[in-house]
């Protein structure tokens, strides 16, 4: 069921679907029409009319107790949909503020078509206890509907009147002028003809085809002008009755018909509009609601991107205790001192962000764990070594200055201070003067080396300091995301050592690969940190000399 986590929320099938297997060992007629697959799933056939009656009568009378007969020549609802417009009913009807003409007791709604089943009447009266007029045209359905409420003791809240043919609420209310209703519902004929109703020229070629059997009545699928025309005439009889329904609504089951509709009602000047839609299954259908009343709280359409975006893992990889030990002996060439498993990581982490000169800052986070928010401006994990090859080749075909002249001396050497050096706030005695915007290459040994790269422009006479980016600054950025380190095993008691694991959670920006270019970045480093800037790193190297895990 692709869009039952749509449903509305107070659907009971939204997050428990119906056990096919239970129904079928209570309910012998249920039985009869569920087959079971070879790997043991259990189905039903939704394009046999008695099976998808068989569901109904069956939900209906587990979930409800109600017991109904519908022909099989007559529209056969499913439960799922009939009850997702029931509680969009009670959103609308359950938000009227201060109306001094409200009337006491149970609400009191119109189902404008009610069918044979008589559904929506049955499930407002049983759940909520509503009053309803239930109107209908067909000879065949008026009988059945009467039934089926007679028979489920409903007959003190439910009117079932027959009406003539294109009736719809000018007629139905010419009997009960006193009555205020607080609404109206109708599942409209969604089709003008035959051809339409079989998808010949209102279903996209692309869609795959129906899942389930198209049942009813001609009355039931069919009108003159198909839903779009039908839905007209309520709003011209709204017109009329204006304020004699506080809520008039109507079901829909195409989506291109919302839009005029809504224009309709713009220009007869309706103050209250509204529209919601109905997910269950692999059907989508929307309905839309118009009021007069200004004193009504009008419930918000769903959002535009009601579709949610899929729910993507973040990106991972763990580093186990062996590894995470072999980090901890390197860390004094960081100048890291602390002795956590998570807090050795971390600084590695942090080290490494730093050269690449992406902006990083701690943010809250729990005892087990340690998190950093992100902010990639420039992409400076990309072909490091070749980036590196060609500074250095720069660097050799440099002029060297000549000897005499100002007095001023020139050498090349490393642009940075070692990390085990001291730091000076003086401009660097060994920094060379050089074009304005030549990059210096650091290229130690250490653990840096043969992974990442530093540069740094360097001014004549400036010295050899560089500002890092503001994090205040308005500048682009590639991507932003949250990066935590978390502590594995540390369910009894809190421990400094175990297994860590990193996983990067994209936020925003203009590419996730970017950040999973980053994410293998940070792993390759990690590796490097331990084994040295010479050594080449194979994935069989690495499982062969410590472990690693990789999602």
């Amino acid at each position: 069921m692709a869009l039952n986590k749509s449903m509305h929320p107070r659907n009971r099938y939204k997050d428990k679907p119906p056990d096919f297997a239970y129904l079928a060992s209570k309910y012998p007629d249920f039985q009869k029409h569920v087959h079971t697959s070879l790997t043991g799933r259990v189905g039903l056939n939704f394009k046999d009319p008695e099976a998808v009656r068989a569901l109904t009568c069956t939900l209906l009378k587990e979930d409800f107790g109600l017991s109904i007969e519908i022909p099989l020549e007559r529209l056969i609802p499913t439960v799922p949909l009939r009850l997702n417009y029931i509680h969009w009913v009670e959103d609308l009807i359950g938000s009227i503020d201060g109306d001094e003409t409200a009337v006491e007791g149970p609400r009191r709604g119109i189902d404008i078509g009610t069918g044979a089943s008589c559904i929506y009447p049955l499930l407002g009266a049983t759940m909520n206890g509503w009053f309803f007029l239930a109107t209908e045209v067909d000879d065949i359905c008026f009988n059945y509907a009467k039934k089926n409420v007679e028979q489920n003791g409903l007959s003190d809240l439910i009117k079932v009147v027959k009406v003539p043919q294109k009736t719809l609420l000018m007629d139905a209310l010419k009997e009960e002028s006193a009555l205020v209703y607080d609404f109206c519902m109708c599942n409209p004929p969604f089709f003008a003809n035959q051809l339409e109703a079989k998808g010949v020229n209102s279903r996209n070629s692309r869609r795959p085809p129906p899942s389930s059997v198209n049942t009813g009545g001609v009355t039931e699928i069919m009108a003159e002008g198909g839903e779009l025309e039908f839905v007209k005439r309520i709003i011209h009889d709204s017109l009329q009755l204006k304020k004699r329904l506080r809520w008039y609504s109507c079901m829909l089951g195409k989506k291109c018909s919302l839009a005029p509709l809504k224009e309709e009602l713009r220009k007869q000047g309706v103050p209250k509009v509204t529209h919601t839609e109905f997910c269950q299954g692999r059907t989508m259908r929307w309905a839309l609601a118009w009021s007069f009343y200004d004193d009504v709280s009008v419930p918000s359409p769903p959002s535009k991107k009601r579709k949610m975006e899929k729910v993507r893992k973040p990106l991972s990889f763990s580093l186990l205790l062996p590894t995470v030990k072999l980090l901890q002996a390197k860390a004094p060439s960081i100048g890291c001192s602390a002795h956590g498993s998570l807090d050795v990581v971390t600084a590695w982490v942090e080290k490494t962000l730093t050269d690449l000169r992406v902006l990083h800052k701690r943010v809250p986070s729990g005892n087990a764990e340690r998190s950093l928010f992100l902010t990639a401006v420039e992409n400076s994990w990309i072909h490091v070594r070749q980036k590196r090859r060609d500074q250095r080749r720069q660097l050799r075909e440099l002029p060297r200055a000549p000897p005499s002249g100002d007095g001023a001396v020139s050498q090349t050497v490393e642009n940075s201070p070692h990390p085990d050096g001291p730091h000076s706030d003086s401009p660097h005695p060994m920094c060379s003067e050089r074009p304005r915007g030549m990059d210096v290459v650091e290229d130690k040994g250490g653990v840096n080396n043969g992974s990442d790269m530093v540069t740094e422009e360097v001014a004549t006479g400036a010295g050899c300091t560089t500002p890092p980016p503001s994090s205040s600054s308005t500048q682009p950025f590639l991507f932003k995301c949250l990066t935590n380190m978390k502590l594995e095993g540390t369910g009894e008691g809190v421990k400094e050592e175990g297994d860590v694991t990193l996983q990067m959670h994209w936020v925003e920006g203009q590419n996730r690969d970017l950040m999973n270019q980053l994410c293998t970045y940070l792993k390759n480093t990690l590796l490097q940190a331990i084994f040295g800037g010479r050594f080449k790193i194979t994935w069989r190297s690495v499982c062969s000399v410590f472990p690693v895990q990789f999602f």
